[in-house]
């Protein structure tokens, strides 16, 4: 009973092994193929044009390891993690030469470059180590239909009855070694997979303090901004508004002494002028930190905005859970900004606004997704709306993500991680 638990055991992880050796046999033929085209790819690059297209080359390329680090963590029983800079929606030069020198970059292309020389050996052996041991066992019923000169060799040539007796013991050998040999075979591809496209720790904690230095001074940009935004505001707002009021209520002093009739009129619009003034400066302190997020939360605030907005908004946010106030304050002015600049720009007859938190290791991420049916075409600018968005996602470790072909939709997505 424990004897066939154990055959059939050990059958199971042969069979496994094989289907998994199979498959990164036949991916790593696909990698061979890819070498000749990363060796032109690298010519092109050193002679210039290549830097247009390599950003979208370095996206294939970690697509293809995405695909290995599934496959291998199904055979492992566990994921295989990845990190990797970010690819800009609009890449510069500075940013394709970033993503080409990357860690991760280098990773994949040797893992490419193994996968290609491995894998296709290690998937001929899974299938020929079977097919030898079936060849062994019906060497006997064939061998002398052979012809004279040309005798059946598994491993030696067979051209007698005492040697084709001999076969059925080559094949158990053949049977031993694959049962063996294919598992042994298959885990040292999969380890190997794992070592060359997980990042090494070093790397992780590297890439983290390059992130948290990314993010510090996102931050303070975008504090910088801010404050740049608010003295401006104060500036061409209340604070001419203030000059107006203390000028008119000069006049008026001076009309007590000199004409009383007019004092009243102009106490009256000095009054006018200082409620203005009062809503200026209401309306810079709701910009530094909405109250309505205090009073209804990120989905009421998001709902007062997809009311005011001027094009028609559809808002969703029943996937929506309350997250710190930084975040709820960030998210507030991505989605204020967005339906701005929808309609400024866009000429959109329609936006939806979709807003999701979901659990993210031990953390959650908030996930802002605005579309527009407008003329499409957006681009980010410095100093411009998208821009502002972009140093907003960073501050928080966030992601900004723009699709925005000519004709439409525009699709901006954010990511902020709450914690």
């Amino acid at each position: 009973m424990l004897g066939s638990m154990s055959t059939t055991g050990i059958l199971r992880r042969w069979w496994r092994a094989t289907r998994f050796l199979v498959v990164e046999g036949a991916a790593g033929f696909v990698s061979l193929a890819l070498l000749p085209v990363g060796v032109l790819m690298a010519v092109f690059i050193v002679i210039g044009p290549g830097w247009l297209i390599a950003p979208r080359a370095v996206q294939m390329l970690r697509w293809w390891a995405a695909l290995a680090r599934t496959r291998t963590g199904r055979f492992l029983g566990g994921s295989v993690s990845q990190s990797y800079p970010v690819i800009p929606a609009d890449p510069t030069f500075t940013d394709a030469r970033r993503l080409l020198t990357a860690s991760s970059t280098r990773r994949d292309a040797w893992w490419v470059l193994l996968h290609a020389l491995l894998t296709p050996i290690a998937g001929v052996l899974a299938v020929g180590l079977p097919l030898a041991v079936v060849n062994s066992l019906l060497v006997p019923a064939y061998w002398s239909t052979m012809p004279p000169g040309e005798p059946v060799t598994n491993p030696f040539p067979v051209t007698s009855w005492w040697t084709a007796a001999a076969m059925p013991v080559v094949g158990a050998l053949y049977a031993a070694l694959a049962l063996w040999l294919v598992p042994a075979m298959a885990h040292g591809v999969a380890g190997l997979t794992r070592r060359l496209l997980a990042p090494a720790r070093e790397a992780e904690l590297a890439a983290r303090v390059s992130a948290l230095t990314e993010s510090r001074a996102a931050a303070l940009d975008a504090h910088a901004a801010e404050l740049r935004r608010i003295e401006r505001d104060l500036h061409d707002g209340a604070q001419n508004r203030l000059v107006g009021v203390v000028m008119m209520l000069g006049l008026a002093e001076r009309s007590l002494t000199t004409n009383p009739d007019q004092a009243l009129p102009q106490l009256a619009r000095a009054q006018e002028a200082a409620a203005d003034a009062l809503a200026g400066l209401r309306t810079v302190v709701h910009d530094i930190y909405p109250p309505i997020l205090d009073e209804l939360g990120l989905d009421g605030a998001l709902s007062a905005l997809a009311g005011r907005c001027a094009v028609p908004c559809v808002l969703d946010a029943d996937g929506l859970a309350r997250v710190p106030a930084a975040v709820e304050s960030a998210a507030y002015f991505v989605v204020a900004e967005a339906l701005t600049n929808v309609v400024k720009h866009s000429g959109a007859a329609r936006v939806e606004v979709t807003v999701r938190t979901a659990a993210e290791g031990a953390g959650q991420i908030l996930t802002i997704e605005v579309v527009d049916d407008g003329d499409g075409g957006a681009r980010e600018r410095d100093g411009g709306g998208l821009a502002g968005i972009r140093r907003r996602a960073r501050a928080f470790e966030g992601t900004m993500t723009l699709d925005s072909p000519v004709g439409g939709p525009t699709t901006l997505r954010v990511e902020l991680p709450c914690g």
